[in-house]
């Protein structure tokens, strides 16, 4: 059998500090994000005037290409760059989605531009510019994000993980609220303005700025990092890069996928858990203003309680609860947690007290941060360094199709509701949405019990020995 390459042996304990500066790529997909979700959704909808489900369709894009994720880690595994497997993949595809948002905005703008004219075949040209702009977009943060978690997973030990995931999705939600804020006071002078060119100009040099900002921190976050790659007597297709000793093909990353139940049992586990997360999500907002009769300004606030109980739950179970309870006890908590926090909410809706829903929120957040830092230590368990890249992108898949999943379910049951039981009040639509979210998470609990990290180990071991012996010949 080939010797293992560093990678698959201890790696060196990172340091708090690099890994808060690792965590700093996170933070900068997270100030990405409010951009793509918050702001430019806003003014594409209330400014420009486009139809939601043009919207919601063309941001849908950037998951539909998830299944890209398997590709870009199984490339990152085999096939290194420049002497580094990771390192150059994460480079390029921050360029290339640094580069890919600058050109958004003129996109939206020609697309406005058309839809006032009323140019029929100017209108179906943008509307598909725009839609594979976002799903070029989505490759881009997958060649990006799938090799970034790999490395995580190169350079950390397993006792370790829980803090250092605790660290780097908790600089993923202080980058949400750096650019919440950041958003607030740069575009701050645009309250009010509904000419299409001052606002084109505007945002064209905000995002500019936004997309250097971003480069310059997924520099500072992942330089030094990943040590180069040993050189190796052979070549990886012919070329010169230097190979992995023990890097397999696509078929073979596969064979390795599907040679335990446990991919699967996980696979499903994932995207149970992340629809039972996010299923509110679309309609959040929504609820605290129907039910609840909050204006605008105070329902933008309740994501803030979310986002405070997430920090604290993802503090406590990578520091704290993970290392007592251990990741399998700590994921079955979150799950029973976020299932408590759906029957809460809706018991919060039939008293009607706001201060009743900005407590549960808080601990649907502390649930969400629990739940989500226990679920990606496991998800980095069920890994093979051999083949991190690779999985790396099955469980990226899972969580991308339930995310986009999630938008779908949420605003299709408040529909749903709504018309199945029309003139009895905004309660009980948001209720079969809170309802249906505690009922996933009950399942997500009933396939948590099947998981078993060791089979899974036991199956991909003794499979990539098949694998590397047939290779031998």
């Amino acid at each position: 059998m080939p010797s293992t390459m560093a990678l698959s042996s201890s790696p060196p304990s990172l340091s708090i500090a690099s890994t808060v500066r690792l965590g700093l790529f996170q933070g900068s997909l997270g100030f990405l994000a409010v951009i793509f979700a918050g702001m430019l959704n806003r003014v594409m909808i209330s400014e420009l005037g486009f139809p939601g489900l043009l919207v919601g369709g063309a941001l849908a894009f950037e998951q539909f290409v998830a299944p890209s994720r398997i590709l870009f880690g199984q490339l990152s595994d085999a096939r290194p760059l420049a002497g580094r497997h990771r390192t150059p993949y994460i480079w390029l595809g921050a360029a290339l989605f640094c580069g890919l948002a600058v050109l958004v905005v003129p996109v939206i703008f020609r697309l406005a531009a058309a839809r006032e004219l009323g140019d029929g075949a100017a209108i179906t040209l943008g509307t598909v510019l725009m839609c594979a702009l976002f799903a070029a977009y989505g490759l881009a943060v997958s060649m990006a994000t799938t090799p970034y978690l790999a490395l995580v997973i190169d350079r950390t030990q397993e006792r370790e993980r829980p803090r250092a995931v605790g660290i780097i999705w908790c600089m993923l939600t202080v980058g949400i609220v750096v650019g919440a804020v950041v958003i607030s006071r740069s575009l701050k002078g645009l309250d009010g303005v509904t000419d299409p060119l001052v606002l084109e100009a505007v945002l064209s040099r905000f995002m500019v700025r936004a997309a250097l900002a971003v480069m310059g921190l997924t520099l500072l976050a992942t330089w030094g990092v990943e040590p180069a790659a040993p050189a190796s007597t052979k070549a990886v297709g012919g070329g010169t890069s230097p190979a992995r000793d023990d890097a397999i093909t696509m078929p073979q990353a596969w064979r390795l996928i599907t040679s335990s139940r446990q991919v699967a049992v996980f696979f499903l586990f994932v995207v149970l858990f992340t629809l039972a997360l996010f299923i509110q999500d679309p309609i959040l907002e929504s609820y605290g203003a129907d039910v609840f009769a909050m204006p605008i300004a105070a329902t933008a606030s309740l994501n803030a309680f979310w986002g405070v109980g997430t920090l604290l739950g993802l503090v406590l179970a990578g520091w704290w609860i993970v290392p007592r309870l251990g990741k399998y006890a700590t994921a079955r908590l979150g799950c029973q947690l976020i299932l408590a926090s759906m029957l809460l909410l809706i018991l919060s809706g039939l008293v009607g007290e706001v201060p009743l829903l900005q407590a549960v929120l808080l601990l649907f957040g502390l649930a969400s941060g629990i739940g989500t830092n226990s679920t990606l230590c496991l998800m980095l368990d069920l890994t093979l360094p051999e083949a991190a890249g690779t999985f790396v992108g099955v469980w990226g898949l899972a969580q991308a199709f339930s995310r986009a999943t999630a938008k779908l379910i949420g605003g299709g049951l408040l529909d749903l509701g709504r018309a199945i039981i029309p003139g009895q009040g905004p309660f009980i639509p948001y209720a079969l949405v809170l309802g249906t979210a505690a009922l996933i998470a009950l399942a997500a609990l009933r396939v948590l019990v099947a998981l078993n990290v060791h089979c899974f180990r036991d199956d991909t071991t003794r499979q990539l020995t098949q694998v590397l012996t047939t290779e031998l010949g």
